[in-house]
């Protein structure tokens, strides 16, 4: 059985291009990360906590965490709506990286691997953000939007795979996983 360790409904619904066979569970972990950590070692890190309490001997585990960065600081989930204006201001005019970092557990055996994506986005007017924030869709969204949503009006540019920006890159995901079986 394959297991998608995320309370992600985006993960869940991209997971479904891969395969319809997997349930979805997810555990309580602490995400702290340590200062300085790179954005890249904070994904794969992650990715690997939310993975590892449900490794099995007959299961094959995922489990993937998300985060933007502009240069090197990572830019979380907002705590409120300020937070998201301020993240949203961050981002206005300029280029930063998501990434996405993804654990597979099989047995005692495991993979790792992290995506990056760079997006540019257009210069935003506080109308534009305002207008953003009112959908409510930034809400527990790393960097405060979703490429997905509305958030996509903000999008100029975007360099890498589209879907590991929505949380899961599903063309890597699906190749290392037929490493596996």
């Amino acid at each position: 059985m394959i297991i998608l360790a995320s309370k992600s409904p985006r993960r869940h619904e991209l997971m479904k291009y891969i395969t319809e066979d997997f349930i979805v569970k997810s555990a309580d972990t602490d995400e702290t990360l340590p200062k300085g950590i790179s954005p890249e070692d904070a994904v794969l890190r992650l990715s690997a906590i939310k993975a590892e309490p449900f490794r099995s001997e007959n299961d094959i585990v995922i489990g993937a965490d998300t985060v933007v960065a502009l240069g090197k600081k990572i830019l979380g989930k907002p705590k409120n709506d300020e937070d998201a204006r301020r993240m949203l201001r961050s981002l206005s005019g300029k280029t930063h990286s998501v990434y996405t970092g993804v654990t597979i557990i099989r047995s005692q055996n495991s993979v790792s691997f992290a995506v990056q994506t760079k997006v540019t986005f257009y210069e935003l007017t506080d109308k534009d953000i305002d207008t953003y924030i009112k959908t409510g869709e930034h809400r527990d969204k790393a960097g405060s939007y979703g490429i997905q949503g509305y958030g996509s009006l903000f999008v100029k540019e975007i360099k890498g795979d589209y879907f590991n920006v929505v949380g899961l890159p599903i063309g890597r995901l699906n190749k290392e996983l037929n490493k596996i079986l």
